[in-house]
């Protein structure tokens, strides 16, 4: 029989949540400090603020990169939290898949919409 405490438990696998731990909060952190360049880039343009100007904060490609390194910090940080709350709700299997499928599609549509309207493809 395996041992489920101690030292010698089995833990096959699973890494009791650490990269979802560190996916939270690098993400996290990157998302801070891209608001922070953002807040800045805002502040630091003169004159009332209008749609010529937003579009001129996002115009430099380091703006685009960096934007586009955002977007997908936020979505893996939507899908480690999602999972995390699927996971704790949706007990039947079935169900839970079903909900995984239907976040990916989600989430993946999001990414694609955001990297159109960053690049306006």
């Amino acid at each position: 029989m395996a041992m489920t405490y101690g030292p010698k438990r089995l833990a096959v696998g699973a890494h009791y949540g650490w990269r979802d731990f560190l996916v939270q909060r690098m993400s996290g952190v990157y998302l801070g400090l891209y608001t922070v360049v953002l807040l800045l880039d805002v502040l630091l343009t003169s004159g009332p603020m209008d749609h010529a100007k937003w579009v001129g904060i996002f115009t430099p490609q380091w703006m685009k990169f960096l934007t586009f390194v955002a977007i997908l910090a936020v979505i893996w940080h939507a899908w480690v939290g999602m999972l995390s709350i699927w996971y704790d709700y949706a007990k039947p299997t079935g169900l839970r898949l079903l909900i995984h499928t239907l976040t990916a599609v989600w989430l993946l549509g999001c990414a694609g919409w955001a990297v159109q309207v960053l690049w306006q493809l």
